[in-house]
């Protein structure tokens, strides 16, 4: 299933109008019907009256602090490459919108040409698309220390488990997966490679006879979902040890509760990992869900994350199945002493 947002042709070509008109200095853009479209376009008086960053003065009358927005600046007049791309998500947008918006900002620049964006920007606040905001943010970079670029992709990892965790709608963070293609998954398109679909489907079949794991990797070079292994017979003590304690991984394991497999998805990410392979499957996490439970039919009846395998040791996934049960016999729950 496709995501659905893409760059509208009215946002293309004004886009292009802005990279060809020195006078133009700002466009900002929103998504309507599950389109990037542009909103208006934001001139200065001349293109040497009011060069970048004094231009983000003139975004003030436009950011609303309930209102996600995309913000595209020429950073020079001089170069078709000099772009910057801010997307503005207000902490008190709607929780959809913001995780829609966040979502699809890399599909934003891809749409327009990756090429010709220099740098692309996450804003909380109105203040931060100022021209102080900006001379903070360069003198901010200017400080940090070599790590840097793995804090910052670190924070990228941290924003996408956010979006995650935040709910449940896949397409708002980024995470369906195409059939035998790509499609976005937050910063990776994933295709699945041979036997995924066969693989996550057979896990709750086998006449109520759990045990069946199934893990599934991603080559991050190829941008695919690959099955790892295919084990019946794993006991629920065990399903710790088939999992990789290195690199980040995708588990189903159908678990046996009173005589019927209930399917639980387990996904865990190493802190010691590669970065790089930790936003991809941060951002993919939600899409292989709903690739199981809406396109394979599969009912997951729990969904576990943790940083080890050993986060989900057989006592801790009986647990999960065992405090659902004590909740729903809340009815029996034992009489004060002294009442009949």
């Amino acid at each position: 299933m496709q995501s659905g947002i893409k760059a509208s042709e009215d946002l293309k070509s004004a886009f292009n109008t802005l990279v060809s008109n020195p006078s133009q200095s700002l466009l900002l853009a929103t998504i309507t019907s599950e389109m990037l479209v542009p909103l208006e376009v934001l001139s200065s008086s001349s293109s040497s009256s009011s060069p970048f960053p004094s231009s983000l003065s003139l975004l003030a009358p436009h950011l609303n602090p309930t209102t996600p927005l995309y913000i595209l600046a020429k950073t020079s007049p001089s170069t078709t490459s000099s772009f910057l791309a801010i997307t503005y998500v207000p902490d008190t947008a709607p929780v959809r919108q913001k995780m829609l918006f966040a979502s699809t900002r890399l599909t934003l620049v891809r749409e327009l040409g990756i090429e010709r964006f220099g740098e692309s920007i996450f804003a909380t606040d109105a203040e931060e698309c100022t021209p102080e905001g900006w001379e903070r943010h360069l003198r901010h970079k200017k400080i940090e220390n070599p790590l840097t670029e793995e804090e910052r992709v670190n924070e990228g990892v941290k924003e996408a488990e956010m979006l995650e965790s935040s709910g449940t709608q896949g397409r708002e963070m980024g995470g369906m997966l195409a059939g035998g293609g790509r499609s976005s998954t937050g910063a990776k398109g994933l295709g699945r490679g041979e036997g995924v679909e066969g693989a996550v489907r057979g896990v709750g079949e086998g006449g109520g006879k759990g045990g069946r794991l199934v893990v599934i990797r991603v080559d991050v070079g190829r941008e695919t979902l690959e099955v790892e292994k295919v084990e019946d017979g794993v006991g629920v003590g065990e399903v710790q040890g088939y999992i990789s304690k290195t690199e980040p991984r995708y588990a189903f394991y159908g678990y046996e509760v009173d005589g019927e497999v209930k399917v639980v998805f387990l996904y865990t990410c190493p802190s010691g990992s590669k970065i790089k392979e930790r936003m991809v499957y941060a951002a993919s996490r939600i899409g292989v869900v709903k690739m199981a439970e809406s396109e394979l039919g599969v009912v997951i009846a729990k969904k576990l994350e943790g940083s080890s395998p050993e986060d989900f040791g057989g006592e801790a996934i009986k647990a999960e199945f065992v405090m659902r049960q004590e909740e729903s016999k809340g009815f029996a729950r034992p009489k004060r002493p002294g009442r009949r």
